[in-house]
């Protein structure tokens, strides 16, 4: 999930108990946009900042190689367990989502759901998904956003507050930092409230 050391701790803390926090928000919100994420996938696929494995799911059968990768060994042990609970095949490597171990263009599909909300420098991650996804490939992204409604944007400024120690931002936009990436939206859409947005993107 997170980087940067602090974060890296936070999140290796949170491992055992992750599924058990997010399960209200998870059918709620967040699986709708993982769904959408991978009925788009094709192609070898990396899923970079993986956590749990949630969208493991959704991405079986959908792709010719899934490789997933986060930052937190405890994240990612636990995505390895479900993958083998969902008889997904995967090759799991932990690595860093704003440095990537692959060379240039090694993938067709590059998923990052709900990660890019608690990266130090989301604009680095994105150019970073720019980079190992193939000319015609997709970066697909999916992140709670900054609300659309005024109450939710307050109750979003609340959470960035209490969120700040351990890195989380809950009100980035990362479709309005596509091109400082150098990547351009081919599809987008959100929920309502637009309290999680869904983006589909190219190479520029």
């Amino acid at each position: 999930m997170g980087d940067g050391v602090d974060a890296r701790e936070y999140w290796d803390g949170q491992a055992a108990t992750y599924d058990r926090a997010t399960a209200w928000v998870e059918p709620r919100l967040l699986a709708p946009a993982r769904e959408w994420v991978a009925q788009r996938v094709r192609g070898r696929t990396l899923d970079v900042a993986v956590g749990t494995g949630a969208n493991l799911p959704y991405l079986r059968g959908r792709s010719d190689e899934l490789v997933v990768t986060d930052r937190s060994a405890p994240m990612l042990a636990l995505a390895r367990d479900r993958a083998a609970a969902e008889r997904v095949a995967v090759t799991a490597v932990q690595a860093d989502a704003a440095h990537l171990p692959w060379p240039d263009a090694s993938f067709d599909s590059v998923v990052c759901t709900f990660a890019l909300c608690c990266v130090p420098d989301e604009v680095a991650v994105l150019a970073e998904l720019r980079r190992v996804v193939r000319p015609e490939g997709r970066v697909l992204v999916a992140d709670h956003v900054e609300s659309s409604a005024w109450l939710g944007r307050m109750a979003q400024r609340g959470l960035d507050v209490v969120g700040r120690r351990h890195g989380e931002h809950h009100r980035r936009r990362p479709l309005l930092r596509l091109a400082e990436a150098g990547l351009e939206p081919v599809e987008h859409e959100s929920s309502r409230y637009r309290l999680v947005e869904r983006v589909a993107a190219r190479a520029v």
